[in-house]
């Protein structure tokens, strides 16, 4: 069946744009040069809609920049040589500019326009760009990989449409630092960032800090995932949040936090944080092996965690630009305070450089996450795989060199923490007892000793904190729910016994 043609040509349209506010500006700095220092950060030449703006501005911050006087001689004799003074309107347009000039704060405020209109034309661009590719597709590039470009674009804009921070004076630092400290000093636990709700573990950290990458590493079997799980869990239950006079609400406590499972399902995940709660092993639920008390107590905990602000990701192999715009969408959407990563060398990387080995890529890969940390205020949680090498050793504490391509992963991550758990090794060393061998008999009876003394525990091994000192914190851990928690003051791993 055919179909109508309704693709009537459309009238051109103008692209915004406001030509006496260019005049304005660019009169104002052949005036007074001292008026491009107040719109330098605001503008540059492809903002302006006419090319002879652009080429004036141009011209005029080169002149200013390199110390020289820009005004109306001076570029004159400028575009002369250069045989361009047609180009521009010629010397008498020159003179029109003058006329034109807005004095004061004004300028800025027309700069201001100038910028917003210039956004707005490549908002229009955007637009065009992307009815192009979509009809006119590239063989790699299928719908989400478009949509994704998009968002990038969109995202770049904003970037752009914000100006950046730029300089800030050290008095206003200092004062963003005593309202760091003031949050810390009124919050329980006495902690600036995020709390992970691990008592010992935030008093080395301080909490998870924005804009910090933290690397979260340990050989198979360690805990790290659970450990991830758990601090995921401990600052979504803890979010509380306060309306502010635009209407935004500002995170006040605890974190909403986006979560990328890479390796599990998002069901897996949500069985764990289940299990956590109510006790009942992972296996069991899965299996069914539940009277109605202990599915009762899963109803309670379902309508529990119903509202919390914990979002998942479980896209297998996503790659680190699609990871980046999920979060910002995300981040736009509902809020984002704290982002997971299960884990880090699952991400992909999309370069286009047949050559590039793994290395390489785990250095885009986490240079790309810090990036990402600082753009979105956020902490990252990244977890990472260790090397054999630790297999290798009598003692097999991991240690900075034990990550995998652990260059670039040591030198972009502000934080590391090994996740180790003496009692997983010593449980398959248990050395063989002979009832007629005396030696036999104590060397079993001090490994017994030794696992009494490691059951129920973990360690934490700080082992870089940028801001902060580094060594182990004591958790208490249960591998029945794969959950951590806090070791008693007298060292005990009781932590779960009122459950």
């Amino acid at each position: 069946m055919a179909l109508d043609d309704t693709s009537a040509p459309s009238e051109t349209v103008t692209p915004p744009n406001n030509l006496s506010a260019e005049a304005a500006v660019l009169g104002a700095i052949l005036f007074d040069n001292n008026s491009y220092q107040r719109v330098a950060d605001i503008l540059r030449p492809s903002d302006f809609y006419a090319p002879a703006h652009q080429e004036l501005f141009n011209v005029a911050a080169t002149m200013i920049q390199q110390g020289r006087i820009a005004d109306g001689v001076t570029l004159r004799e400028h575009f002369e040589k250069a045989e361009k003074l047609s180009e521009i309107g010629g010397a008498r347009y020159l003179e029109q500019l003058l006329d034109s000039a807005a004095f004061g704060p004004e300028v800025g405020d027309y700069a201001r326009m100038i910028r917003d209109l210039a956004m707005r034309r490549e908002l229009v661009g955007i637009g065009g760009e992307l009815q192009g590719r979509a009809l006119n597709p590239t063989p790699e590039e299928n719908g989400e990989r478009q949509i994704e470009l998009a968002e990038r674009r969109l995202f770049d804009l904003a970037e752009r449409g914000s100006s950046g921070r730029g300089f800030s004076s050290f008095s206003e630092a200092l004062t963003e630092s005593l309202k760091n400290a003031e949050a810390a000093f009124k919050r329980e636990g006495k902690i600036a960032g995020i709390p992970t709700r691990l008592r010992d573990l935030d008093e080395k950290l301080g909490g998870l800090h924005r804009s910090d990458l933290v690397i979260l590493a340990g050989r198979p079997s360690m805990g790290k995932t659970s450990l991830a799980t758990n601090i995921a869990y401990n600052a979504a239950s803890a979010y509380r949040s306060e309306l502010q006079d635009d209407g935004s609400k500002k995170t006040v406590d605890g974190a909403i936090v986006g979560f990328f499972s890479l390796e599990m399902s998002n069901e897996q995940l949500a069985t764990r944080i289940i299990a956590e709660r109510t006790g009942i092993t992972t296996h069991r639920i899965r299996q069914g092996d539940l009277d109605k008390s202990d599915f009762e107590r899963l109803r309670e905990a379902t309508e529990e965690l119903q509202n919390l602000p914990l979002y998942i990701d479980d896209t297998g192999g996503i790659s680190i630009s699609q990871l980046a715009a999920r979060a910002r969408r995300l981040q736009r959407s509902v809020g984002l305070d704290m982002i997971v990563i299960d884990y880090l060398q699952l991400i992909t990387v999309s370069t286009g450089n047949a050559n590039a080995n793994r290395v390489q890529e785990i250095t885009q890969i986490t240079t790309s996450l810090k990036a990402l940390a600082k753009d979105l205020n956020v902490p990252i949680i990244a977890l990472s795989q260790l090397s054999r090498a630790v297999e290798q050793r009598d003692d097999k504490r991991p240690q900075l060199s034990d990550l995998r391509e652990s260059g670039s992963i040591e030198q972009d991550a502000d934080v590391v923490l090994f996740v180790y758990r003496e009692e997983y090794y010593l449980s398959r060393s248990e050395p063989g007892a002979d009832p007629t061998d005396p030696a036999s008999n104590e060397k079993w009876a001090q490994w017994r000793q030794r696992m009494d003394q490691v059951y129920g525990k973990a360690e934490v091994i700080v082992g870089k904190q940028r801001h902060g000192p580094i060594g182990r914190v004591e958790l208490a851990f249960d591998s029945n729910v794969t959950r951590f928690g806090d070791l008693d003051m007298s060292g005990r791993s009781n932590d779960f016994d009122d459950e």
